[in-house]
C-alpha cells in the first residue's frame, strides 16, 4: 500500500522560489570584480534568474547541456547556479586556480557548451579558448561599461546585455529529481581530474541537512559569509542552504585577505561562515595584528583539512564557536559535523577540547564505516586506524563519463582517508592514505603532528611528511613557515611535542621555508612538499 501524500520532485528551483516567496526582501550582498559592492534581494535574484533562463534558451542551450563557470563568489554566479539547473541544464563550476592544462582537460571532458567568466578571469579564457573544443558561447559576467575594449576573442557576450529585456517570468519545468544539476571535478592530484555529477535530489537533501542545528545551524535571522569558493563543491552547499532558510548571503568575490573578510564580517553583521583553515589563518593574523574584534560573528564551520586546536582557541577568544566538519567533492561535500551531544554536557573544558578536534558524527542520511587492510570493519574504540568508507543519498556512485563504479561492490565509497571512530560515531582524520607515515611498521599521523606544531608561538604554518630512513623505513620531517621575525630551533620544537605524542613520533629533522605549496582548494600539497625536502 502506498501513502496518499503528493508526489513532488525535489527541484533546485524550489529553493530560490521559496526564498522569493517568503524572504523576498532579504539581502544578497556581493563584492564585485568591477569594484563596487552590489546589493539586491532574494526577490530581485529570482526575477533575474528567470531572465537568465530565457537568455540561455536564446543561446540555443538545452536540457542536459553543460554550462561552465570560471567565477568567484557573487550574485551573478548564484543566478547561473539556479538558471542552469532549474531549466534541466548542468552548472559546471571550474576552479580558476587550476593549471590551464587541467582547465582545458576538464572543459573538454565535460563537453561544455558555454562558459560564463568573471571579468578578471577573462585573460585565462583568452589564453585557452582555442583548445576548448565544444564551447560555442563565452559570456563575460559584467555590464557593457566594463566590457573590454579589445579582446583576443571575437563575439564575446555581455552578461547584463544578455538578460536585459528578457521576460521576468519563466515556467520552470518539473522533471525527475535524479536529473543532473551540477558538475564539479576533483583536484586531480593523482591522475586526471574526475567529474562528480550532482542531482537535484542529492543537492536539495544536502542543503536541508546542512541547515540543521547540529551542522551549519542556518536561520532566517542569520547573515552568512560565503567564504568557501562557489567553484568548489557548490560552495559547501551555502548558495542552496541560504535560500532554503532565507538568511542573508554575503559574497566576497576574489577578495579573501584578512582585511577584506573582516570588513564584510563587521559591516554586514555576519553571524555564520564556513571555510578552510588557510583562509581563517590569514584573517585571524590580521585581526590580532590590528587589534580588532569579530563583530557579531557567532559560528564558523571549518573543513577541507584538519582545524588546528590553536585556531579553535583563537576563535574562542573572540567569542566565536568552531564547528569541525568533513567532506569531499565526491560527498557533496558535508558528511560529518562535530557538535556535542547531551552525553558530553558534563565534560570538562579539556575533555570538550579533545573531542572538538575530531571531524564529528555522520549527518542523517550518511553512513560511515572504518575498515582494515583485510576489508573487515574495525572496532569503534577511537584508537584503531583504518580506511573511511561512506554511503548515502548525496555520495557519488560513479564518476562522470567513466564506466567503472566509484564505490565498492557492496555500495560503499572509499574516501582515501585514514581515521579512527569512537563508540559515539565521532571520526578523527589521522591522514590521507598516501600521506600516512609508516615508521618501523607503525603508523604516525602527520595531521596530529602538524596541529601540535602550529600551536608553537613561532609557527605560522606546518607540514609533516615522510622521509626515507635506513632503520625505520620512514620518519617524519617537520617543515615550518614561521611568523614574521620569529625563530625556533629543532630542540625547541621537539620539547614542544614532549608529552603530547609518543616519543617515537617526534621528528628528528626540521626545515624552515618561506611558504608551503597548497592545492587549488587550499590544502597542503604534500607531494610537492616531499619533493622540496627529498629532492
Amino acid at each position: 500500500m502506498l501513502g496518499t501524500m503528493m508526489n513532488m520532485p525535489l527541484m533546485i528551483s524550489s529553493l530560490l522560489q521559496h526564498a522569493a516567496n517568503c524572504h523576498s526582501g532579504t539581502e544578497i550582498v556581493s563584492r564585485t570584480t568591477e569594484g563596487p559592492v552590489h546589493r539586491y534581494t532574494y526577490g530581485e535574484c529570482w526575477t533575474r534568474t528567470q531572465q537568465l533562463a530565457h537568455a540561455l534558451d536564446a543561446l540555443g542551450l538545452k536540457a542536459g547541456d553543460r554550462v561552465a563557470t570560471l567565477a568567484w563568489n557573487g550574485y551573478r554566479h548564484m543566478e547561473i547556479y539556479y538558471a542552469t539547473a532549474s531549466t534541466g541544464m548542468v552548472c559546471h563550476t571550474i576552479n580558476p586556480r587550476l593549471f590551464p592544462e587541467q582547465i582545458i582537460y576538464i572543459a573538454n571532458h565535460a563537453e561544455d557548451a558555454a562558459i560564463f567568466v568573471d571579468l578578471n578571469l577573462l585573460p585565462l579564457v583568452e589564453a585557452i579558448a582555442s583548445k576548448l573544443a565544444s564551447v560555442k558561447s563565452i559570456v563575460v559576467m559584467t555590464d557593457r561599461a566594463h566590457m573590454p575594449a579589445e579582446s583576443k576573442l571575437p563575439n564575446l557576450l555581455c552578461y547584463e546585455e544578455l538578460i536585459a529585456g528578457q521576460p521576468t517570468s519563466y515556467d520552470f519545468p518539473e522533471f525527475d529529481e535524479n536529473t543532473a544539476a551540477g558538475l564539479c571535478y576533483t583536484s586531480g592530484t593523482t591522475g586526471q581530474p574526475k567529474g562528480v555529477l550532482y542531482s537535484h535530489r542529492s543537492t536539495v537533501l544536502h542543503a536541508i541537512s546542512v541547515c540543521t542545528p547540529d551542522v551549519f545551524n542556518l536561520r532566517a535571522a542569520d547573515s552568512a559569509l560565503v567564504v568557501v569558493p562557489m567553484f568548489h563543491v557548490n560552495g559547501w552547499g551555502m548558495a542552496h542552504a541560504g535560500p532554503l532558510t532565507g538568511c542573508k548571503l554575503v559574497f566576497p568575490s576574489f577578495r579573501m585577505d584578512g582585511a577584506s573578510l573582516h570588513d564584510q564580517i563587521v559591516t554586514e553583521g555576519v553571524t555564520r561562515s564556513a571555510g578552510v583553515p588557510t583562509i581563517w589563518m590569514g584573517m585571524l593574523d590580521w585581526v590580532a595584528a590590528n587589534k580588532k574584534d569579530l563583530g557579531k560573528l557567532e559560528h564558523v564551520a571549518i573543513g577541507g583539512s584538519a582545524c588546528p586546536p590553536v585556531m579553535i582557541e583563537q576563535f574562542r577568544s573572540y567569542g566565536v564557536g568552531v564547528l569541525h566538519a568533513w567532506g569531499m567533492t565526491e560527498t557533496s561535500p558535508v558528511c560529518t559535523a562535530n557538535n556535542p551531544t547531551n552525553k558530553q554536557a558534563g565534560f570538562s573544558l579539556a575533555e570538550k577540547d579533545k573531542l572538538q578536534i575530531k571531524q564529528g558524527r555522520a549527518l542523517y542520511g550518511v553512513q560511515l564505516r572504518v575498515t582494515g587492510a583485510d576489508g573487515e570493519e574495525l572496532p569503534r574504540d577511537g584508537k584503531s586506524f583504518g580506511g573511511l568508507q561512506v554511503r548515502g543519498p548525496w555520495i557519488t556512485g560513479s564518476y562522470f563519463k567513466l564506466d567503472e563504479s566509484a564505490a565498492h561492490q557492496d555500495g560503499w565509497f572509499d574516501t582515501g582517508d585514514v581515521v579512527t571512530m569512537d563508540e559515539d560515531g565521532y571520526i578523527q582524520i589521522v591522514d590521507r592514505t598516501k600521506d600516512v607515515i609508516k615508521s618501523g611498521g607503525e603508523w604516525i599521523s602527520s595531521i596530529e603532528l602538524e596541529n601540535i606544531a602550529v600551536g608553537h608561538p613561532a609557527v605560522r604554518e606546518a607540514a609533516v611528511v615522510a622521509v626515507p630512513d635506513p632503520k625505520w623505513a620512514e620518519r617524519p620531517m617537520l617543515v615550518l613557515v614561521l611568523k614574521p621575525d620569529a625563530s625556533v630551533t629543532l630542540a625547541e620544537m621537539q620539547a614542544h611535542f614532549e608529552g603530547k605524542v609518543a616519543k617515537w613520533w617526534i621528528p628528528e629533522q626540521m626545515t624552515i621555508v618561506e611558504e608551503l605549496p597548497h592545492t587549488a582548494t587550499g590544502k597542503l600539497l604534500k607531494s610537492k612538499i616531499r619533493e622540496m625536502v627529498t629532492g
